[in-house]
């Protein structure tokens, strides 16, 4: 059997030899941004339901900025939503002063709702 080379380049791309084979030696880009609660969610959700363009995003090395910009977008849109909602519905300082119990229920209500509204207009399409 003849001695193959470690380590070769061709096409742009380094191989590494592993046992009788040469494998790309393939780096995914960085990707500062933390992907967070959504991006996680909707990874999973991609992973399960739509598989083919999970691999195509993971295979391109777009996932992971994919996710983070998913993201960063599902925080500001609930943040908007819960705003909205809030002066919808007289959720304000005044009634945080007057009765915590009260404002504690109403926002955890709003922000339930704030989230429903994310995972199904955002996360599970």
């Amino acid at each position: 059997m003849e001695h193959l080379p470690k380590e070769i380049h061709q096409n742009g791309i380094s191989y590494t030899l592993v046992g009788d084979y040469y494998i790309p030696d393939l780096e995914l880009p960085k990707e500062s941004r933390p992907i967070g609660r959504w991006g996680r969610m909707h990874k999973v959700f991609l992973q399960e339901h739509r598989p083919g363009q999970y691999n195509a995003l993971l295979l391109s090395g777009k996932l992971w900025t994919y996710l983070a910009d998913l993201n960063e977008q599902a925080a500001d849109r609930l943040a908007c939503i819960v705003l909205q909602m809030q002066e919808a519905e007289g959720v304000n300082e005044e009634l945080k002063a007057r009765n915590q119990l009260a404002w504690v229920r109403d926002m955890n209500n709003i922000r339930s709702r704030a989230e429903e509204i994310i995972l199904s207009e955002m996360i599970f399409v």
